[in-house]
């Protein structure tokens, strides 16, 4: 399951969502492609073809300018993130901003000669802090080791068989007070773009999507929209607010304050800094304290 992490030009920049063209990947001088050029190959209604060029372009996504190894294991109590400056976790994430935070993905980072591993904890172009996690399996950290986990639209790209057990171990390993703060696509925002006339909603997201290059323009077709939210980009299942309050339910989180928020806007503002802006048109914000007070 890959998932999408920043590129790599800046630290500072904001990720963009698979198949885009990031920001300086035109050589200098070489001119800039139209879209017919660049997406000849691309067929919005055929998203199996379409999921293997999205894989290549997180491979290069995963590209970075160097690797080094902080420990060859993780952290595992929180006396150990401590030690490292570690204050919490931020999934699907090659590089997260967070200056105290640890990003994970499934996929690992490279350079030209070297490589990331599952299980060794490594510095990625000298400030973030990574490792490879693969969350269909039991967190490697220990109960109440973490204050804070930060998910943004990676829980879509799993089934319920896997959503369920990851929040499980999410909840294992916040300390009392910790905060998770999820983010994925609003479900009822495409059902009200459906059933809207004027495709208000549908307009913005095709426009959203031009902007950030990321293919050629959507079919205008409002079944397609519709569609194309449960078959492109990796996605398993799609959630609206209730359905993510289920899953919250069935992992174990009746006791959890569970708050709907906006973008940017949170308990922790650091953590709501971390959402990024081209998502906030389809997203829905949900966080979940854990009881206890702040640790």
């Amino acid at each position: 399951m890959a998932t999408t992490a920043q590129p790599e030009p800046a630290p500072s920049a904001e990720p963009v969502p698979p198949g885009a063209v990031p920001s300086g990947a035109v050589p200098p001088g070489a001119g800039r492609p139209d879209a017919a050029e660049l997406f000849a190959d691309w067929d919005w209604e055929d998203p199996e073809g379409l999921s293997a060029r999205t894989d290549r372009f997180t491979e290069d996504l995963a590209r970075c300018r160097s690797i080094e190894l902080i420990r060859p294991e993780l952290p595992h109590t929180h006396q150990d993130f401590q030690d490292l400056g570690i204050t919490g976790i931020e999934f699907a994430a090659f590089r997260t901003r967070h200056p105290q935070g640890l990003g994970t993905d499934l996929v690992g980072l490279h350079t030209d000669g070297d490589a990331t591993r599952p299980g060794p904890l490594y510095r990625i172009d000298g400030s973030s802090l990574f490792t490879q996690l693969d969350i269909t399996r039991p967190l490697p950290f220990a109960d109440r080791s973490v204050d804070w986990v930060y998910a943004e639209h990676l829980i879509e790209h799993v089934p319920l068989s896997v959503a369920v057990p990851w929040l499980a171990e999410v909840r294992r390993v916040l300390r009392p007070g910790g905060l998770l703060r999820l983010t994925t696509p609003d479900l009822a925002r495409y059902i009200e773009g459906y059933l809207d006339g004027g495709e208000q909603f549908f307009r913005r997201h095709r426009r959203r999507l031009r902007t950030m290059r990321v293919g050629p323009p959507m079919p205008e077709r409002r079944a397609f929209m519709l569609n194309q939210i449960f078959y492109h980009f990796g996605h398993r299942w799609i959630y609206d607010e209730a359905e993510l309050r289920y899953v919250l339910d069935r992992a174990g989180y009746r006791d959890f304050t569970i708050e709907r928020r906006a973008f940017q806007d949170g308990a922790r503002p650091d953590l709501a800094d971390l959402d990024t802006a081209f998502r906030k048109d389809e997203s829905i914000y949900l966080e979940a304290t854990a009881p206890g007070g702040t640790s």
